[in-house]
Parts: structure tokens; sequence; C-alpha cells
């Protein structure tokens, strides 16, 4: 039997600076490791051995990318199981406790031989206060996008109906949720389908929406209210005690992007650049935001502003990309001193008793 993978971005690197959704992603686990140690102590490929594992055994998991290095994972969750294992270190510290989850810090830096990092001090301090300024400078670009992104959606904010809009908002959330209700607390999980990152810009959209049912595309341009309409889904969706994954907006954490409504099998998303996609399924619908609520013609009338705040916006986006491959570049220099001063047979001994606890799972699934 084949798994079912899902792929996503816990945190990102946006507009507002770091911003980390884990812990709404940790709810209702039962059993998490959190991996404690320094760049390079091979805390994703302990991850990455877990998730070939699900593969082999046909269990569906979910790999949560690192938003700074997507190549490395920052945590992978099998739901089946309750069960996740995460890189508790910063920026992404997982505390406090887990509300019922049964916690186990693992220390991997015991296969660290300290003495030779010791000699490497000075050089460690330096790589690492570098890395911290091009994060610094590259939300510093991020937020100078998000005004520059604001003077866009003000072309398109007083060219819009917003009567149309909220009645199309409103229409859109009743059909979906239509006579759906269920007597409990709704459960909320934040997470990013997308960011920015050192490769560009990075999403999962395929990963997290391939096996649902019904798909709603917006299409629009900048403020012609997208992430309004996903807000009011939301919190209708909340009002009727519905699960909803809420993605927000990799640039700008204050939009949303997606969201997914799994008891309704149900998908909404906001399908314009940089995450720009086409009906692939008879089923999927595009709701087109531009073509219902903005006054024909404002695309040619303001061609000119428009061409130019959006090339000031990329020029804007590009530069903070520039900064985090710059800091990736020092991560990997820094993953250097570790590597050399790392006893591998030990994290391959940590690596094979999770697995061991994972494997006994499959025989007694009721002990963790």
């Amino acid at each position: 039997m084949l798994s079912k993978t899902k792929h996503y971005f816990a945190s990102a690197n946006t507009a507002q600076g770091f911003i980390d959704y884990f812990s709404s992603n940790l709810q209702t686990l039962e059993k998490v490791y959190i991996l404690k140690g320094g760049p390079g102590t091979g805390k994703s490929t302990i991850i990455k051995s877990i998730g070939n594992w699900c593969d082999e055994k046909g269990i569906d998991c979910e790999l949560l990318h690192c938003c700074s290095d997507p190549d490395s994972l920052d945590g992978i969750i099998i739901p089946h199981f309750k069960f996740a294992v995460v890189d508790g270190t910063a920026p992404h510290i997982i505390e406090p406790t887990i509300p019922g989850a049964i916690e186990e810090y693992v220390n991997l830096g015991i296969a660290w031989d300290s003495d030779k990092l010791k000699t490497h001090k000075k050089e460690l301090i330096i790589i690492k206060e570098q890395i911290e300024k091009c994060f610094t400078n590259a939300n510093k670009c991020f937020a100078k996008g998000l005004l520059i992104h604001n003077e866009w959606e003000k072309i398109y904010i007083k060219n819009m109906n917003f009567v149309i809009a909220n009645l199309l908002s409103m229409q859109t959330a009743n059909l979906i949720i239509n006579n759906a209700k269920f007597e409990k607390k709704s459960m909320e999980k934040h997470r990013f389908f997308g960011t920015s990152t050192p490769l560009g810009s990075i999403d999962y959209i395929e990963s997290l929406t391939f096996n649902i049912s019904k798909r709603y595309l917006i299409k629009g341009r900048p403020g012609t209210g997208k992430s309004t309409l996903l807000k009011k889904i939301v919190s209708c969706a909340i009002n009727k005690g519905i699960d909803v994954e809420i993605y927000h907006c990799g640039f700008d954490a204050n939009s949303l992007d997606m969201i997914i409504l799994p008891e309704l099998d149900v998908c909404v998303f906001d399908s314009t650049a940089p995450h720009l996609y086409e009906p692939s399924s008879p089923n999927d619908e595009i709701i087109d935001m531009y073509a219902k609520c903005i006054k024909i013609g404002t695309d040619e009338k303001y061609k000119r502003e428009i061409q130019g705040v959006s090339a000031n916006y990329n020029l804007t986006l590009q530069k903070g990309i520039e900064y985090l491959a710059d800091a990736k570049k020092l991560h990997d220099e820094m993953e250097k001193y570790y590597i050399e001063s790392m006893d591998f047979n030990k994290i391959d001994i940590i690596r094979d008793e999770i697995i061991n606890n994972l494997d006994a799972l499959l025989i007694f699934p009721s002990e963790l």
C-alpha cells in the first residue's frame, strides 16, 4: 500500500519576522520526540529516515520542511500513531509542553567532541552573528515589500465593489459549509503551504490537495478580497464545529492563502502568483474576484502604475531571498565544524531506537 505524504512549512520568514506555528500542528499527539542539537548533528537525517520508514510501511505522514532550507526537515508527524519527531532547537523551540503528549527530549549533543568544537569557538560566534544579520535584513526586505504591496492593493481597493465582494464571500461560505454542523469545538491547525526560501518561492499545494474532492481556486489581484473570503469561511466553519487547516501567506502572515476542511473534503486557495494554478480536475472550480468585484478596465487604466509597483515589489522580495540564500551558505559553513566533531554512530543508535519504537507500535498500537 502506498503512503500519502503531506508536505508543508510550520514556520516562515515573513514581513512580520519569523513566524512559528509548530505547536498548532502538535495538537492531539500522544508521543513526541524533541531533538536537541546544533547544526549538522543529524536532526533532519533522523526525520528523513522515519519518513522513509513510513514509505516502506505504507503509513501516511506529514513532513514539515525547514523554511531556511526546504531540503531539510524540521519534523514529521504520523497521525495514525499520534506520533511526531521534531527539531526542538532555535528558532522553533517546542515549549511549553504539549498538552496530553508524552515528550522525550533527545540530546544529540552527546555525539559531539566538545573539545574539538571549542577550538572553533570564535569562528562559530562570527558565523552565527552573520547569519542573524542575514535573517534580519531578509525580514526587513519582506517588511518593505509589504508596504509596496499595500500600495499595489490600493489601486484595486478604490475600484472595488465591496457590496458584491461581501455577497460573494457569504454565498461561497454558505455553499461550502451548507448544513454541516458538528457538536464539538473546531480544531484549528495553522501552517504555511509555501514561503520564500533560499531557493526562491516554494509551495506544496499539490501535496496537500491532490486527494481532495472539491477545490475552489480563487483568482484576483492584490486587494481584491481573496484573504477576506478565506477568513469568512474559516469563521463560519469554526462556528459550526468544523475542523479547519489554515494556511497563512508565507509573505504576510496576517493574510490567508488557503484553507482545507478535511471533514467536508473541501479546499479553497489563492491561485495567483507566485502560486499560480489552473483547474486540473472536473471538480475544480474558479472563483474570480477580479471579474466579479473590480471595475471593468482597471488593469488597463492603471497599467503603468501597476507595472511600476509590481517591478519594485518583485525586486524587493528577490533581495530578501538573496539574504536567505546568504544565510544558508553561512549555515552550511557552520555545519562543517559540527560534522567534523560528530560521532554519527551514536546518532545512528538514536535513530534506530526511535524506529524500533515505531516498529513496536505496528504490533502493539496502543502502547507508546
